[in-house]
């Protein structure tokens, strides 16, 4: 071809249309026209691939070659994918939308795989997943309880009286969402409140490094959300038939009955989800004599919610949770017989609604309300001191209390339309206002600890009175910036200011995170962060100093006066103490490794100082609040799993940490034992421990088999005198090494 009739050619192809590129809006939507945020869109044109995160609102927008028929595939976990979507793109297409269907919703009548972990370089922050399937497939025990569940998660450990904490900190030190709303107990910051687990959509710990949107806690952020209903109606009984035991004779055991309802209110704009969990038991204890060895506890949880669209842009969600209990005969066991239990009575209302409005451009605003009151009461058998011997318990129970504690909180987070600027940003900004009320009535007897000769080598009696009420108010807000510098990196950063009248001085919590995939791989993910963190400031704390105070007698084998009376008074002398300081520093790397392994590595290093303790002054016995604690977690955490299958997957992690506090025992007028050197691994500290679960296939196509297992290093504990000091340091020794598989 000449000079001459390649150009004509040239000019030819200029003169005609060409295909214009397209910037194609979308919005991800669940079942009920939710937005689902942090959805992985992708739209294929023959060899090409066009992708994009959804935003907090569900919205996405994809830049398109031009007009085409696409292929799109959508992904978020705890869904099931969107796959080989035929979607027509034309120049008037002004906007599509995608629907997800959440994995426990489909799977009760469709066939259909679920979406693996993917790698997402949008996600800077540290997090664990658990979805409502993996709760109720793995084995556990009891498998009704939710509480029970969180140690599947890599970092959650349960101490030997069954309490639960996240990276190295006590379980007050985490806070607690339900569909959004704070729902830690306003007096002691734990995770006290029952949900049924059928109820439970998927449970998310952010920690180490996350969002300032998420505070009053240092060691992180576990959001529970729970079930919608949508157009189908769903019902379901379980466990309704009830157990017979057969120790100490034939008699009704444990009866667990669940039942769970969801649907339409109003086709296609309203929804429910009812969730009714009982429960009845008669521990047995073998070693104590017929007719005296047997006690019952009756509990009993439900929750209620409810979504209404008032428009598509404009939906309302409810919750209504109430927990009940009554416990006649707890405490008892092989040394503490039937006088010295107690009657334990608890009751949780918990009340939320929060509307959220979608505006144009993927803008959100949500504003909501809660309230939660909690009432607690122990009630002795008798009136007799409370006597502790060095191998039994006798006499009463020598605490009679009731507790009520209410947290009233208002919420609004508003997402703002993204927007470019050296890459994509995303701003996101919120406030948070809680006010607390606690009331108490405590009144105590007294304490004799007998030795080995069962003589009487102490007694303590108590003072003052124990009824007092403390309120608190807590403001905090927030301002955060997720920006998208490239496709493969991502930076987020930002600032959170808590304050409460408590303490009265602001904190303020600067974060800051990084995503990056490496030469844009999609298999591979590097992210690192140092935040600074808060807990929330305990009532409890400042109740103390006007509660009861304990007054301690010693005597001398013979009988006489050794020393005393010496009281034990809680005070708070300092007006100008510091909320408390935790500094993390994290690394990750992820990486999808053949046969869709997902493999990832975490190192934690934590470091907590100013926090509030009561330490004693020398001799003579004033306990005063002081910002002298500190905390030490370090942590390197090993994560493989794979999803195959249908709905099959395996997991295993190592962990390796310890835990250390120069606080170790948190000095109350209930606290019997007398401690020297307060330092020391903390009560939960595992040096060394193994996680794993599975659900795997069987060669018969309706079978499935399920394991747990844990293996650790065991627990410290401290050596006591017979008089009940602590020799040596806390926690000097260590339990044997643990082991538990569960089989189902």
């Amino acid at each position: 071809m000449s000079n001459w009739l390649r150009l004509v050619v040239g000019l030819i192809a200029i003169g005609l249309p060409t295909a214009a590129a397209i910037n194609l809006p979308g919005r991800v939507t669940d079942e009920t026209g939710a937005g689902v945020a942090q959805a992985r869109i992708a739209f294929r044109l023959a060899d090409q691939a066009y992708s994009a995160v959804s935003d907090p609102t569900g919205a996405f927008s994809l830049s398109l070659p031009g007009p085409g028929r696409y292929s799109a595939r959508v992904e978020r976990d705890g869904y099931f994918p969107l796959k080989d979507y035929a979607v027509e793109v034309t120049p008037d297409t002004q906007e599509i939308h995608l629907g997800l269907n959440h994995e426990r919703e489909v799977f009760e009548s469709v066939k259909v795989s679920a979406s693996p972990s993917a790698i997402d370089v949008d996600q800077t922050s540290s997090e664990r997943k658990l979805t409502g399937l993996e709760i109720l497939d793995m084995p556990y025990s009891p498998s009704r309880d939710l509480r029970q569940a969180l140690p599947l998660l890599p970092g959650v450990i349960k101490d030997s009286a069954g309490g639960l904490h996240f990276d190295g900190g006590a379980e007050r030190q985490t806070q607690y969402l339900l569909d959004g709303f704070n729902i830690s107990d306003p007096l002691s910051g734990k995770l006290n409140a029952r949900v049924s687990v059928e109820a439970v959509r998927s449970i998310d710990w952010v920690s180490g490094r996350y969002s300032p949107e998420f505070g009053k806690g240092s060691s992180g952020a576990l959001q529970i959300h729970t079930d919608m209903g949508d157009n189908p109606w769903r019902y379901s009984a379980t466990n309704f038939l009830p157990g017979l035991d057969t120790r100490g004779g034939l008699h009704l055991g444990t009866w667990a009955p669940r039942f769970n309802v969801s649907g339409p209110v109003i086709r296609d704009r309203a929804w429910f989800s009812e969730h009714l969990d009982l429960g009845y038991s008669q521990p047995v204890v073998p070693d104590l004599p017929q007719g005296k060895n047997r006690t019952e506890t009756f509990q009993g949880s439900n929750l209620m919610r409810g979504q209404l669209d008032l428009t598509p842009s404009n939906i309302l969600f409810t919750d209504f949770l109430v927990n009940f209990d009554y416990a006649p005969g707890t405490g008892l066991s092989a040394v503490d017989p039937l006088a010295t239990t107690v009657v334990q009575r608890s009751r949780t209302w918990f009340f939320s609604a929060k509307h959220q409005v979608y505006f144009k451009r993927g803008m959100l605003l949500e504003a909501g309300y809660a309230e939660d009151r909690n009432y607690f009461g122990v009630q002795p058998q008798g009136t007799q001191f409370y006597q502790i011997m060095p191998f039994s318990r006798g006499g009463n129970y020598y605490v009679d209390s009731a507790q009520r504690s209410r947290r009233r909180q208002i919420l609004a987070n508003l997402f703002l339309p993204s927007f470019e600027l050296a890459g994509r940003h995303q701003l996101k900004m919120g406030i948070d206002v809680d006010r607390l009320d606690y009331w108490q009535d405590f009144r105590r007897t007294g304490i004799d600890v007998f030795n080995v000769d069962t003589s009487l080598v102490r007694q303590t009696v108590f003072g003052g009175s124990g009824l007092l009420s403390r309120p608190g108010l807590e403001v905090s807000w927030y301002a955060v910036d997720e920006w998208k510098l490239k496709p493969n990196l991502v930076v987020e950063a930002g600032v959170r200011e808590d304050w409460d009248e408590l303490i009265r001085r602001p904190a303020v919590s600067p974060r800051v995170s990084f995503a990056w995939a490496p030469h844009g791989s999609k298999d591979t993910k590097i992210s690192a962060g140092y935040a600074v963190l808060r807990d929330a400031t305990r009532l409890d704390l400042f109740a103390r100093p006007h509660d009861q105070y304990a007054i301690n007698t010693y005597f001398s084998p013979d009988g006489s006066v050794a020393s005393g009376p010496l009281s034990s008074v809680f005070q708070i002398s300092n007006p100008h103490l510091r909320p408390s300081l935790y500094q993390n520093w994290t690394l990750g790397l992820e990486r999808r490794l053949a046969w869709n392994i997902g493999f990832s590595a975490t190192y934690l290093r934590k470091r907590g100082r100013d926090g509030l303790a009561y330490t004693a002054t020398p001799l003579d016995g004033v306990y005063n609040l002081t910002n002298s604690r500190r905390e030490v977690y370090d942590a390197v955490e090993i994560v493989a799993r794979q999803h195959f299958g249908e709905q099959y997957e395996w997991i295993a992690s190592y962990t390796r940490s310890h835990a250390t506090s120069n606080a170790v025992v948190d000095m109350t007028v209930d606290q019997p034992l007398q401690v020297l050197y307060n330092s020391g691994p903390l009560s939960w500290d595992a040096p060394n421990r193994f996680v794993s679960w599975a659900y795997l296939p069987t060669k018969w196509q309706n079978w499935a088999v399920a394991y747990s297992m844990e293996a650790r290093t065991g627990l410290p504990y401290s050596v006591v005198n017979d008089v009940g000091q602590i020799v040596g340091p806390v926690h000097s020794e260590r339990l044997p090494f643990f082991f538990a598989l569960n089989l189902h």
